[in-house]
């Protein structure tokens, strides 16, 4: 049984006259999916351009009974139109693309200008997020036995991130010497 409300929803997206939609409603049995296609056969209305598709997801109907193909998991959308399998592949392309860029970038640990280890970013990062309680308090640690901490590649290994990392060293020197009691000048302040 043909609805008014996919009359009317047929007549607006085809720009045909209500009788006309009636008409092809009730050919393929309230297919309004189907009943565009026959449409467009007939030559009643245009194609997409760029051989692009029709999507029923607005009118997407819970009895599938006239569905030719089977069952057939309609696509869930976003406010945007894109589908969750559009989006899952855009959120997956950015992962690997932050994979790739912390595969070519190192975490170098140094002590006395020597690199004593170096390793990729992505494990610094996966360190930080599943052992932070361990791998936080060893970095620190590390800062005030006089080990230093830089990166390198050609994401990471820039001079402003260097900068940074030897600030938090000399912050962690500085704090060390003030914790022995030394001056700035080299006397000690318990004299």
């Amino acid at each position: 049984m043909v609805t008014l409300q996919q009359v009317e929803e047929l007549r607006r997206y085809a720009n045909i006259t209500f009788n006309e939609a009636k008409d092809a409603l009730e050919e393929t049995n309230g297919d309004i999916l189907e009943a565009i296609i026959n449409l467009e056969k007939k030559g009643k209305i245009k194609a997409p351009k760029d051989g692009g598709y029709y999507s029923s997801k607005d009118s997407y109907q819970d009895n599938q009974s006239n569905d030719a193909v089977g069952n057939v998991q309609p696509e869930i959308y976003d406010e945007s139109g894109s589908s969750f399998s559009e989006i899952l592949n855009k959120f997956i392309s950015f992962v690997k693309k932050l994979f790739k860029k912390g595969n070519r970038n190192n975490f170098e640990v140094i002590k006395n200008e020597t690199r004593i280890m170096s390793i990729p970013v992505t494990i610094l990062v996966v360190l930080i997020i599943f052992a932070f309680w361990i791998t936080i308090p060893i970095m620190i640690i590390g800062l005030f036995l006089g080990y230093k901490y830089a990166f390198s590649g050609p994401e990471l290994g820039k001079d402003t991130v260097n900068c940074a990392m030897d600030s938090v060293s000399s912050a962690a020197e500085n704090l060390k010497k003030e914790f022995k009691g030394d001056n700035t000048n080299g006397k000690n302040s318990n004299n």
